[in-house]
C-alpha cells in the first residue's frame, strides 16, 4: 500500500485487480475543497491511457514489478527469447509484450524486462539505440540544403524518415520512443 501522495513515474498500481502504470501525476489544489492528485496512468497489458483524480492521501495498491536487465537472444515462432544476465535463466516473452519494442531490437542487446509474479509485462529499451540504414534512395544534390526528409529502412526491417543526406549503410541513432532520427554515429 502506498498513498497518492507517494506516486511516481513508473511506479505501477494494482487497481480493482488490473495493473497501470503512472506516466504522469500532479498535486492539484483547488481554490476551495481538498488537495487532488492528478494522474495519466497506462494499463500495463493494454496499453489503454486515462486520466485518473485521487483525493489527497488516499490509499492504492502497488504492484510488486521486478525490473531485471536482460539480453535480447532471437525469436521462437511468436516469442522472442531473452536471457536474464545474472541466473542465465530464458525467458519466453509474447510479441504482445513485447509490442513496439521489436522495432528497435536487435539480438545480444540488452533490455530491461519487467515482470510480476513472473509474468513478462513490458520491455523498455534504453532512450536511444544505433542501427544500420538497410536502405534508402540517394537524396538528390539540390536537395541537401532544404532539410527535408526520406524515408529510410533499418536493419530490424522499421522504417523511419531520415535528412536526405543519410546514405544505405550508415549507422544512426534512433528515439525508441518515438521513431525519429537524432544524428550520425561517427565511425
Amino acid at each position: 500500500m502506498a498513498s497518492t501522495n507517494d506516486l511516481k513515474n513508473g511506479m505501477v498500481l494494482d487497481l480493482d485487480g488490473q495493473l497501470w502504470q503512472v506516466l504522469w501525476f500532479q498535486h492539484h489544489k483547488p481554490g476551495k475543497g481538498n488537495t487532488v492528485v492528478r494522474s495519466k496512468l497506462k494499463h500495463v497489458l493494454t496499453g489503454k491511457i486515462i486520466d485518473k483524480t485521487f483525493n489527497s492521501d488516499t490509499k492504492v495498491d502497488t504492484a510488486t514489478v521486478d525490473r531485471r536487465e536482460m539480453q535480447y537472444l532471437y525469436l521462437d515462432g511468436d516469442d522472442y527469447v531473452f536471457m536474464d544476465n545474472t541466473s542465465f535463466e530464458q525467458f519466453h516473452v509474447s510479441a504482445d509484450t513485447v509490442g513496439d519494442a521489436k522495432d528497435y531490437m536487435l539480438e545480444n542487446q540488452t533490455a530491461i524486462v519487467a515482470t510480476h509474479e513472473g509474468n513478462p509485462l513490458f520491455i523498455e529499451l534504453p532512450a536511444s539505440v544505433e542501427l544500420e540504414v538497410t536502405y534508402t534512395e540517394p537524396g538528390l544534390q539540390g536537395d541537401r540544403s532544404t532539410g527535408g526528409t526520406k524515408p529510410a529502412t533499418l536493419e530490424t526491417g522499421k522504417e523511419i524518415q531520415v535528412p536526405l543526406f543519410i546514405t544505405t549503410g550508415e549507422r544512426i541513432k534512433v528515439d525508441t520512443r518515438d521513431g525519429s532520427y537524432q544524428g550520425r554515429v561517427s565511425s
